[in-house]
């Protein structure tokens, strides 16, 4: 039976979830669930929810309280008679907001109900495994750490009832040595699906900051979900301008350079980092590389689509592109991507021209559950 207070708290749940859902784009859009890094859970406002309170009926009939007197009187005298608050009054109703904390694994698991995404096709789950260590029984032996108590309670009274030495006027158990009883484990090996996600973003001075805040709430959001999909998720970043490198997190958002743009770059080091780091036949790798469509030359785009071709996309689960709006940019290298790829499966391109944007892009990288 389930108890009336599970009850309450699961259908509360419920009215959680369909407000998360139904303010979904907006929560994306201002970037107001994103995690602070190493918490799994996030507080979320819900100033829509009413909280369940007593009011007071008209009692318009006979009962308790009816007599002479208006509507705000006060209580027990003229409330001219004695001293008033020295404060003024406010206007209009007070604002209510209730916070709620959402584990990111619920979080994800609204997304996916709201963009209608379908669980990750996994690859590589018979490559890799990890070990897990369980109890399995007791054995004589062991270190004293592990020595169960009620094991070995139970063993030494079922000794002293067989040699007759219990007394139940005076139940004292003193266990021997025999008595001892010692948890036992078994190491058992479990496969699993490891990911890995490789972030390339163009960090030239045509990217201002506007154009970095959509790129961190949208790999947020993709992060939030592929680590839903998978028990191991790790993360790279690779910043460029007309060169690039890996780079720590903080760094991936922050970085601003002045120099110009060689996409290129960014595609050779990250099949680098998949050859030194990550085997295709053991992990599910995914790439995204986000940028405003500047490059370098037409030179230089005919060399990222040969990269892409022979070298990332087979190995790779998928690749996409995002390519956010820039008053500076072009936005070139999204149109040079569809023509020569033409609805490649394992390649996405979407625009995020804003905010609103931003939802549209994740269901567009991550509909096709690769």
């Amino acid at each position: 039976m389930i108890s009336r207070i599970e009850q309450d708290h699961s259908r509360f749940r419920e009215i959680i979830r369909g407000k998360i859902r139904q303010n979904l784009r907006k929560y994306i859009s201002r970037g107001d669930l994103i995690a602070p890094k190493g918490q799994g859970s996030v507080t979320i406002p819900m100033p829509q929810i009413n909280i369940p309170r007593f009011v007071f009926g008209d009692n318009s009939g006979q009962g308790v309280g009816q007599g002479e007197g208006e509507a705000g009187d006060p209580i027990g005298g003229n409330p001219k008679d004695g001293q008033s608050g020295s404060g003024k009054s406010g206007e209009g109703e007070g604002a209510k907001a209730l916070e709620v904390e959402v584990s990111l694994e619920e979080l994800a698991e609204i997304m996916g109900e709201e963009l209608g995404l379908p669980n990750i096709q996994r690859r590589g789950t018979q490559s890799l495994e990890t070990k897990k260590d369980r109890y399995v029984g007791l054995r004589n032996t062991g270190p004293e750490s592990l020595r169960s108590f009620k094991a070995t309670f139970k063993r030494a009274l079922r000794r002293q009832v067989a040699m007759g030495t219990y007394d139940p006027r005076r139940p004292v158990i003193v266990p021997i040595r025999e008595d001892r009883r010692y948890r036992s484990w078994r190491t058992d090996p479990r496969p699993q699906s490891n990911a890995v996600i490789i972030y390339m973003m163009d960090v030239s001075g045509s990217m201002g900051d506007e154009q970095k805040e959509m790129v961190r709430i949208e790999s947020f959001w993709i992060d939030t979900w592929l680590r839903s999909q998978y028990k191991g998720l790790e993360s790279r970043y690779i910043i460029h301008d007309a060169t690039a490198r890996v780079v720590e997190r903080e760094v991936f958002f922050r970085t601003r350079e002045s120099g110009g743009t060689m996409i290129s770059s960014a595609y050779k080091v990250c099949s680098e980092l998949i050859d030194a780091e990550f085997n295709p036949e053991q992990w599910n790798i995914y790439a995204f590389h986000f940028s405003d469509g500047d490059n370098w030359s037409v030179d230089d785009t005919a060399t990222c689509i040969g990269l892409l071709k022979n070298q990332l996309l087979p190995r790779l689960n998928q690749f996409g592109y995002g390519q956010v709006e820039s008053p500076y940019g072009s936005g070139q290298f999204i149109k040079d991507l569809r023509a020569a790829f033409n609805k490649h499966p394992l390649l996405v391109t979407s625009e995020i021209k804003t905010k609103e944007d931003i939802m549209d892009s994740i269901r567009e990288f991550l509909k096709g559950g690769r």
